[in-house]
């Protein structure tokens, strides 16, 4: 039988796809479609399908037959929203409140309340951003100190953990990557609901949506995409019957598989039925029907897969508990003794023991879990911060990672752990004699995310052939006015360059040196430098990186501040005057480690240029700590920072970004650190790595970022090109990487840096590290002047599989210089002569 109150699928397309999912063969998005009508005996089909991959799932986890749920209070910290919803009664308008937020106080009845009862979870829900429409919100914000309402949720999630030990579980709305960043160290998870990809319920006037910012669903998109880069075990789902087409539907849930086969970080999807409210625009709409729900749910179980947790809320579902376990949910959601549904408050949850005895007809046993999967809770680290764990592990079964039923909450210190140094310490020794453990970090096939999803993302750009006539006006413009290449206007010119070859490559890098001589002269410049690396304990997961290790790695390693002090030591000893210090996004550090660490080298040797801390550490550490990245920064020139690396850049164009980085800061994101830190008198280097999923295109469009940063701030120093080191690049092993950029990718590449950045940054610098020596000689005679520094130790492109030593003396970079037939003069961190 067929639902036909439209036109749609035949009973025969139906049948057909119910023996293709029946076989566990993929659907496609209209074999999906088709399968939502089924009715009757087909949808009995199509539940017990369901059914029975989610039950190999939870055989597969280790709990067969179990149906979990969370025991929870609802916080609702503010009703207030930017955002107009049709069918929402949640939010509402300031006269009708008592006030624009809870108190602090009132939070923490709510959620004493909640523990002495059993419960484990605060749920925080919230409108988005109230005070960018509502006076109201603003003015409470103010008077009680806070910038916004996410500063207070934020301040809000840690009272409730240190003082309550309930585990805080944020629905705030749409967040960026760095608002996800700030909030992940106060809550082990964080959900937001996709609803809808039908973009037409947002932008036309009538749609459910329209009127709503945060209801734009490509905005959406990008914020359950975020939750993934940052590691947040995140919740979401789709909200069904608000005007959707079936087809929309499904594609809805297809862009929930795809987010979660990039970053395996969706730890539920919530499937909720649309139901009528009073007092709102939609309230005349009908309810979405019940066997329409329960075929929704059957296609995402199909669709998903059986690692997936699928919920449908007990309270909307009028009394079908039997229909939607066929339907093969595995979860209930939160579930309130205490507090009711705000979102829903005419639909009040079930009594425990009623829920307990639907769920045990059906034949499954109920179990509480935490805010946080099982999953997620025996991964640990990987994706909970370290003053989250001791609150999730008092709380959960350590064999399982379900809750343990009776264990009560108590309110403990959301503090840093204590400091743990040590491990494989003599890596950036021994990296060039035993070498690395293995070629692969230990948890390489899940870290990444799905290899084939991330393969689908990566863009083969615009084939940059040399056309004579643009090849022609490029090396003019390369001869007359090489910045100009970067207008625009003259992009055919500069992609053709990118591509050029043979004498027309010749020319190109004979022009580029003229500018250089004309530019800086003829000094080949270095510093003597050491690199200190201080821990490789990195969770972010960039697919590039054969630097980072887990903490369990037999590689890994993590200095104490005073062995880094030693080796700053020993460095001034050795006649440094610069240390650059870089480490992984170690969530053991604590976020005081990095102004100590600065403290500590000045201490020992005052004299001590310090260059130290990537945009990715600056932001991420900003976040931990709750401060803005201007106060972060701030802090850090007190203690005697003087320079940045411009690192972590990559290519700053996100489509490429988060194919290579997954989880690294947004290209937005890395602007703003290194503008900052220029109006703070911080000033930094610039970088550009290529040759793995990259094209000229995507060059050309870096330079054009670093250019508009110079413009404004005059800030940079210089500009590193670093060619991809691919050998135990995660990204190359699984097959999507190329091997590092062709001989005449690094000619052309180093040349145009010169020209493209002429005029704005006069220094440009060839990593004998990636290249070697030959190669180092060959930039310097198409471009460049400078030859980084003597680095007495390199731990990062080694462990990538760099077969150019960690480590040059001074002489051999002055032998370098030699070869390329030009003097060589040691300098300063800012290009200031050194003395001898």
């Amino acid at each position: 039988m067929v639902d036909r109150t439209g036109p749609g699928p035949t009973e025969a397309s139906v049948r057909r796809a119910l023996r293709r999912a029946a076989s566990g063969r993929a659907l496609d998005a209209d074999e999906a479609t088709t399968l939502l009508a089924a009715r009757g005996g087909a949808l009995d089909e199509l539940l017990a399908v369901a059914g029975a991959v989610r039950d190999a799932g939870l055989l597969a986890a280790g709990r067969p037959g179990v149906v979990t749920y969370s025991k929870k209070v609802f916080v609702p910290l503010t009703r207030l929203c930017r955002d107009r919803c049709h069918y929402c009664t949640f939010a509402t308008v300031p006269h009708r409140l008592p006030a624009a937020f809870l108190e602090q106080d009132e939070v923490l009845a709510i959620a004493r309340a909640g523990a002495a009862q059993g419960c484990k979870e605060a749920l925080f829900t919230l409108g988005d951003r109230p005070e960018e429409r509502w006076p109201a919100a603003r003015r409470w914000l103010d008077e009680r100190g806070y910038d916004s309402t996410l500063d207070y949720l934020r301040a809000c999630a840690v009272a409730v953990l240190e003082e309550t030990g309930l585990l805080p579980h944020l629905n705030p709305g749409v967040l960026s990557w760095a608002e996800l960043q700030r909030l992940k160290p106060v809550a082990p998870s964080m959900g937001m609901m996709l609803e809808t990809t039908a973009t037409r319920l947002w932008s036309e006037p009538g749609g459910p949506h329209f009127g709503s910012p945060d209801k734009e669903p490509a905005v959406r998109l990008r914020v359950i995409e975020d939750a993934g880069r940052v590691n947040v075990p995140f919740t979401t789902g789709i909200l069904i019957g608000i005007g959707e087409t079936p087809a929309e539907r499904v594609d809805a849930i297809f862009a929930i598989r795809r987010a979660h086969r990039e970053y395996g970080h969706l730890q539920e999807v919530i499937v909720q039925n649309f139901r009528a409210k009073p007092d709102t625009a939609m309230r005349g709409m009908p309810d979405a029907e019940l066997h329409d729900l329960a075929a929704t749910v059957a296609v995402t179980r199909v669709l998903l897969g059986p690692k997936a947790r699928i919920q449908a809320p007990p309270n909307l579902i009028e009394g079908e508990y039997d229909l939607l376990l066929r339907a093969g949910i595995d979860d209930w959601g939160g579930v309130s003794p205490l507090t009711p549904d705000h979102v829903n408050p005419e639909r009040p949850w079930p009594q425990l023991d009623e829920l307990t005895a639907h769920t045990a007809t059906a034949g499954f046993t109920l179990r509480e879990r935490l805010t946080i999967y099982p999953e997620y809770v025996r991964a640990g680290e990987e994706w909970l911060d370290p003053r989250l764990l001791p609150h999730v592990t008092a709380l959960a079964d350590p064999e399982t990672g379900l809750a343990v039923a009776d264990a009560r909450p108590v309110g403990r210190p959301w503090q840093e752990p204590d400091e743990a140094y040590g491990g494989r310490t003599d890596l950036h020794a021994t990296i060039d004699t035993t070498g690395r453990t293995g070629d692969r970090r230990g948890d390489f096939d899940h870290v990444y995310g799905d290899w084939s999803e991330v393969a689908g993302k990566v863009s083969a750009g615009v084939s940059a052939g040399a056309g004579d006539d643009d090849l022609r006006a490029g090396l003019r413009l390369a001869a007359d006015d090489p910045a100009a290449l970067l207008d625009p206007r003259y992009e055919a010119a500069a992609l053709a360059l990118f591509a050029a070859d043979g004498p027309a490559l010749d020319t190109l890098c004979r022009l580029a040196d003229d500018v250089r001589r004309d530019t800086v002269g003829d000094d080949v410049t270095y510093v003597v430098n050491r690199n200190i690396n201080f821990s490789n304990v990195c969770y972010v997961g960039c697919r590039f990186c054969a630097f980072a290790q887990r903490e369990r790695d037999a590689d890994a390693y993590r200095l104490s501040v005073d062995q880094v002090a030693d080796r700053a030591q020993e460095a001034s000893a050795a006649g440094a005057t610069e240390v650059c210090l870089q480490g992984g996004i170690d969530p053991k550090l604590p976020v005081t480690v990095y102004a100590d660490l600065v403290r500590a080298i000045k201490a020992r040797v005052p004299d001590m240029h310090v260059h130290a801390f990537s945009p990715m550490e600056i932001v991420t550490a900003a976040a931990k700590a709750g401060v803005g990245v201007r106060e972060w920064l701030t802090g850090l020139r007190e203690a005697g920072l003087d320079t940045i690396p411009g690192t972590a850049a990559e290519i700053l164009d996100d489509d490429v970004r988060w194919v290579l980085t997954k989880g690294k800061l947004p290209a937005a994101a890395w602007v703003e650190v290194v503008s900052t830190a220029h109006e703070l008198g911080i000033r930094s280097s610039s970088t550009m790595m290529y040759g793995h999923v990259d094209h000229p295109g995507q060059w050309l469009a870096h330079y054009r970022v670093l250019a508009g940063v110079q413009d404004r701030t005059g800030g940079f120093t210089e500009f590193v090109a670093l060619p991809f080191v691919h050998t135990n690049a995660p990204i190359y092993l699984a097959g999507i990487a190329r091997p590092g950029p062709t001989w005449r990718e690094n000619r052309v590449v180093h040349a145009m840096s010169r020209l493209l950045l002429h005029g704005r940054i006069d220094n440009i610098q060839c990593s004998w590290v990636k290249l070697g020596d030959e190669g180092t000689v060959a930039m310097l005679q198409g471009g460049c002047n400078d030859l980084g520094g003597t680095l007495m130790e390199e731990t990062i492109s080694r462990m990538a599989g760099s077969g150019n030593g960690s480590a040059r003396t001074e002489e051999q970079l002055v032998a370098i210089a030699t070869a390329a037939g030009r003097p060589a003069r040691k300098r300063t961190t800012a290009y200031g002569h050194a003395s001898a």
